[in-house]
């Protein structure tokens, strides 16, 4: 009864809290440790919405479980947007890796929209694999079949699923490797003792410019950055609607008021629109790519449909 009346009083006030919102402290939840995109992308984004709002905003990372800890405890927090989801595309696949989850992704959560992507490379060793072009590892992966290896930061990240996706697609039979995070990943890559991975472009380019690794293909359909004007996209290369790139999104719990969705939105698009904030959100690789709240709805439910097949084909569970 107590929840009950609790819960009542919670709608009661929700129209007031939209005409005057943000009139306190309001957290964004990020569901994985510091140092990760979509930690750098909520702190700095942070600072700006404080400058903003003349209110306090607060970070706190959630992490374990890959993302879901941090998700459920804002899919239970009050519709009220005083707490606020800042999530990677990890959020369309959990469904579909874990198979108890505290949390539904359409019924629990209101979409207020994606905010950033980020590219993903596909990279060899160019010592150990000395392919130049994915025509050619394609040859090289068909002419011995389960013979080659590929490196991923762990089963289930978005860097794994990319490439089951890739070689269904393709046609290929290559063999997974997971590590626990990319730097294992990247580290036997660069030693040699596997070939090639998938992993976020603005950290392959330094091995790239030194020659240890080689770009064969990259995520999206158009360059991001300057750097990425002369490298062949998986799109450009007859992969259409490969939809690889990473996205970065905000959400919040069901039922909160339309009024501060939309408040949200325009304040996080306005935001990471701003020259200064894309320069330093370019340097760890995140590019602004606002949506609205719909196209962010609609966004979640294609790749909640795409990769729902996807790990369905290549029998990818949680470890």
């Amino acid at each position: 009864m107590r929840r009950l009346l609790a819960l009542l009083l919670t709608l009661a006030a929700l129209p007031a809290l939209a005409e005057d919102y943000p009139s306190r402290v309001v957290t964004l939840v990020v569901p994985y440790t510091p140092g990760t995109g979509p930690d750098i992308l909520a702190r700095t984004l942070g600072q700006k919405l404080q400058e903003r709002w003349g209110q306090p905003v607060v970070v706190e990372n959630k992490p374990g479980a890959s993302g879901n800890i941090g998700t459920a405890f804002v899919a239970k927090a009050a519709p009220d947007g005083y707490t606020v989801l800042v999530t990677p595309n990890t959020f369309a696949t959990a469904p579909w890796i874990y198979e108890k989850l505290q949390f539904d992704p359409v019924a629990d959560f209101a979409p207020v929209g994606k905010v950033a992507i980020g590219r993903l490379a596909l990279a060899v060793n160019p010592k150990v694999l000395p392919v130049k072009s994915l025509a050619e590892l394609v040859e090289a992966a068909k002419r011995e079949p389960g013979k080659l290896n590929y490196a991923s930061p762990g089963s289930g990240t978005p860097q794994h699923l990319v490439m089951e996706l890739l070689k269904q697609r393709l046609g290929i039979d290559v063999v997974h490797v997971p590590y626990k995070g990319q730097a294992g990943a990247t580290t036997d890559v660069l030693a040699g003792q596997v070939p090639m991975l998938i992993q976020g472009l603005h950290v392959t380019l330094p091995h790239v410019a030194s020659g240890d690794l080689r770009i064969l293909a990259v995520s999206g359909k158009n360059p991001a950055s300057p750097t990425e004007k002369d490298l062949p996209t998986f799109d450009e290369l007859g992969l259409k609607g490969l939809d690889a790139d990473l996205w970065y999104g905000v959400l919040v719990p069901a039922k909160t008021p339309r009024e501060v969705i939309d408040r949200l939105n325009r304040d996080f698009t306005e935001a990471v629109r701003q020259d200064d904030l894309r320069e330093t959100l370019a340097r760890q690789g995140i590019y602004p790519d606002p949506s609205s709240p719909d196209g962010f709805a609609e966004l979640i439910r294609a790749d909640l449909a795409k990769w729902k097949q996807v790990i369905a084909d290549a029998h990818i569970k949680a470890d």
